[in-house]
């Protein structure tokens, strides 16, 4: 997998004492979003729709601080928008690695080789590129060709300069079991530290809503990918349960409060998929007062498709923690690629106000 033992070992210690305190609710990632404004226009992504006004506010860097200082996560994804057009960025990311924080800075790598010396390569620090597959997938993806070559440079320049880079990948509809397989093989020669990967969310923003995969159409498509990726050590950055849940094999509910997202206008209820649910003026009240019960697969139709890793990561960890044989058989054998899927959860909206 492509978790450094050093950040598996943080996290882990983290949740175990979130436990034996009795915490119910406890965060794993801050999805900070300081910005909105982005140099793309994709298709699967809705960010750019607010009002100029929205478009040009950002979090200060105490703002941010204030973020994770509030909710304790050892683990801090930034995002937005596109962050390195934040001109405070790097103070930003510089607080993040004093507070021994791991850092995932989001990038389309438009920006990159440009702001690149404005960093210091750290064990904290990890830019994450977005790359949606091969080249002529992601620069539809994106709508703007010549996005990919540029991202590759961009992850070249970096893995060069010592910096640690991941690939953050979202599939969409067309995808096929093959093409994700030779984009993998293509971006671990690269010698990148690990490749998130996901099914796409509805946005209902996103200017195409053609794009996004159907649940039991994303589970086969993984299947398919995981008995093509058998001996390739694709270096995936995910636990083994949350790819075996990609897979099918998993009844999972998601557990939202697990990446919770501070952006422009609050802390978002309740996670940054859904973006017309209200927002909280605090961490201690998004938990506390957000109806946690209204979303989910079976609670709420809005994610009847979702399988996103800000979701479900959350909920793999803590089944990691209770059953870690079971674990580790997944992480030796791979996920099961046969046989009828797990149940889903139960429909329950019909019952819902």
């Amino acid at each position: 997998m492509g978790i450094p033992l050093r950040q598996s070992v943080t996290i882990l210690r983290y949740v175990l004492k979130q436990r034996l305190r009795g915490v119910e609710r406890y965060p794993m990632v801050l999805m900070l979003e300081p910005l909105f404004r982005c140099n793309l226009a994709c298709a699967g992504c809705g960010k750019i729709d607010y009002p100029e006004e929205i478009l040009d506010r950002r979090l200060s860097p105490a703002e941010c601080m204030a973020a994770i200082d509030e909710c304790g996560a050892p683990v801090v994804s930034i995002a937005g928008g596109e962050p390195l057009i934040h001109k405070e960025m790097p103070e930003i990311v510089r607080g993040f690695v004093a507070r021994k924080k791991f850092v995932y800075l989001c990038t389309n790598a438009i920006l990159l080789g440009r702001h690149m010396g404005d960093y210091t390569p750290s064990p904290y620090l990890t830019f994450s590129v977005h790359l949606d597959g091969n080249r002529d997938r992601h620069d539809a993806s994106v709508c703007r060709t010549g996005v990919y070559e540029q991202a590759v440079e961009a992850i070249r320049q970096a893995l060069s300069r010592h910096f640690r880079v991941t690939i953050n990948c979202t599939l969409f509809q067309g995808e096929s079991a093959e093409e994700v397989a030779k984009f993998l093989d293509d971006v671990t020669a690269l010698g990148v530290e690990g490749v998130t990967i996901s099914p796409g969310f509805s946005y209902e923003h996103a200017p195409r809503q053609d794009f996004f995969i159907q649940r039991n159409t994303s589970k086969q498509l993984f299947r398919n990918l995981f008995r093509l990726g058998k001996g390739r050590r694709w270096p995936l950055n995910h636990s083994s349960l949350y790819l075996d849940f990609l897979a099918g094999n998993e009844t999972y509910r998601c557990t939202p409060w697990g990446n919770p997202t501070r952006n422009v206008l609050g802390w978002q209820r309740p996670c940054y998929l859904l973006v017309d649910e209200g927002y909280a003026p605090s961490f201690k009240a998004l938990l506390e007062e957000t109806d946690w019960n209204a979303y989910g697969t079976g609670n709420n139709p809005k994610c009847a498709n979702c399988m996103a890793h800000c979701g479900y990561e959350a909920t793999a960890v803590n089944d990691t923690i209770d059953h870690p044989l079971k674990a580790l058989r997944v992480f030796l054998r791979g996920p099961k690629t046969d046989g009828a899927f797990a149940p889903e959860p139960p429909v329950k909206y019909a019952a819902r106000e």
